[in-house]
């Protein structure tokens, strides 16, 4: 199938969520970057600008991040809102901090992180609660495969529409919906502290990724990196661990 056809199946994979779920909409978080932008241009194709609401949600985040996505809900018609919680992530880590800290384990560089991730989970549950809707996921099949999500964080959502794509299929659709090349071409980053990027996280490229997915060759030192990174995400794709059923005694 080519990819064209298959952006038009996860376009009638949301209209018939929608059906199905008897929901009115979706909310999407908008971060400037490919994946929620491919997002947006298929939600829109799929159930028009009045069941999609986007929120945009800095979090002493670049500036470049909030003009990209603004640039692109103007482009697409999507209604939208801003959403600054910098002052919030600031109140609740100064809180926790305290208390974490007196506990004798403060709080290291990736909780701080994380707590960005989730406070932007909250405020789409929030909105979406609000407007009876589901809350549209952005990870791509190389996020998902390597765990490159935060859990209850970007991880919290309803649906994950582009889970099959490879990131080099993002871009490809992208291209197709009209996503400006400014967010297409831009280095992938979370945009959660200076100097961040996907790859300098993950240490191996999305086109490495890319590769290994579809079965291509890689030097043994990426395979390797690629396998312990889906090997120690694996908590967060699976199924929460439960212990067997209860069997009560029936008198």
């Amino acid at each position: 199938m080519k990819l064209e056809s298959y952006l038009k199946v996860i376009e009638k994979f949301l209209k018939d969520k929608l059906h199905d779920t008897h929901m009115d909409g979706y909310v999407l978080g908008l971060s400037g970057g490919v994946d929620s932008a491919l997002v947006a241009g298929i939600a829109k194709a799929a159930v028009g600008k009045e069941k999609l609401f986007c929120l945009l949600m800095p979090c002493h985040s670049q500036p470049i991040d909030l003009q990209l996505a603004e640039e692109l809900a103007h482009k697409f018609d999507i209604p939208y809102a801003v959403v600054d919680l910098s002052s919030t992530y600031d109140t609740m880590v100064a809180e926790i901090e305290k208390k974490a800290k007196v506990s004798g384990k403060p709080l290291d560089h990736l909780a701080h992180i994380n707590m960005k991730v989730r406070l932007r989970m909250v405020t789409l549950y929030a909105f979406a609660q609000a407007r009876k809707a589901l809350v549209l996921g952005t990870d791509n099949w190389d996020e998902s495969f390597t765990g490159y999500f935060t859990k209850y964080g970007d991880g919290g959502v309803d649906l994950l529409p582009i889970v099959s794509l490879t990131k080099a299929e993002v871009r490809e659709g992208a291209r197709y919906y009209g996503v400006t090349e400014a967010i297409i071409t831009r280095a992938p980053t979370a945009g959660l502290f200076d100097g961040q990027t996907d790859e300098g996280e993950m240490r191996v490229t999305y086109d490495e990724l890319d590769s290994y997915l579809l079965g291509g060759k890689l030097p043994s030192e990426k395979v390797e990196r690629i396998e312990y990174l889906h090997r120690v995400s694996a908590h967060k794709r699976d199924p929460l661990p439960r212990p067997e059923p209860f069997v009560r005694d029936h008198k």
